[in-house]
């Protein structure tokens, strides 16, 4: 008997002892693993980093797409500016043209007018002419009436109307009183007498005419 075996204590077989047997690794533990990389090896590209060159073409040749399109918005801008500016001085030229129409319509207008009434005029200096060696007066009366029927005549055919005095009743609108008297045979306002004519130029008042007038009497 050794001294190990001595020193064991006693009801112990050393046949009995349990040896350890170290079991089998089964696949897919951390032993199974393959062994990482050395550390001095470098990474195998990224995606991105394979697709960098044809991304910094794409991206030229986009900033070549927006300066182009730049430009040819700049070259509109400036054809817009150049019309913007061609249509204001028509414009400015229009108003011009206008201002020297209106000018030469208020000096002119009434050239056909004056024209006609110097035909009347002329009637006046031949009547004056004639009334001197006119011993009744017939001549002289016959061309002053020749004048007054040639300026109604003037006056009509530029829608000129005389206004007339219907029943001889009053309307304030057509007529102005130049005077008043009271009378107790009368109902309502009257025109008693015209002292002057009144006109319509186109049914619209021209100038009104100058009456007198009777109205009821007051109690």
């Amino acid at each position: 008997m050794t001294d190990e075996e001595k020193n064991k204590p006693s009801g112990e077989n050393p046949s009995d002892e349990v040896e350890y047997v170290s079991q089998p690794e089964k696949p897919g533990t951390d032993a199974a693993k393959a062994p990482s990389a050395p550390a001095d090896k470098e990474a195998p590209p990224t995606a991105v980093e394979k697709e960098s060159p044809h991304a910094a073409r794409h991206l030229k040749e986009k900033l070549k797409k927006r300066e182009a399109e730049i430009k040819a918005l700049k070259k509109q801008i400036d054809e817009l500016k150049d019309q913007y500016l061609r249509k204001m001085a028509d414009v400015e030229n229009l108003r011009k043209r206008l201002e020297r129409e209106k000018s030469d319509y208020l000096q002119f207008a009434l050239s056909d007018v004056l024209l006609e009434f110097l035909g009347i005029l002329d009637n006046f200096e031949r009547a004056l002419q004639s009334s001197a060696g006119d011993a009744d007066g017939k001549t002289f009366r016959e061309g002053v009436d020749l004048i007054y029927r040639m300026s109604q005549n003037f006056l009509f055919k530029r829608g000129v109307r005389p206004i007339e005095i219907k029943d001889g009743l009053f309307d304030p609108a057509l007529h102005h009183a130049m005077a008043m008297e009271e009378s107790p045979d009368v109902t309502e306002p009257r025109v008693k007498e015209e002292l002057q004519k009144g006109y319509l130029l186109h049914n619209r008042l021209l100038r009104p005419a100058l009456v007198r007038v009777v109205v009821p009497k007051k109690d």
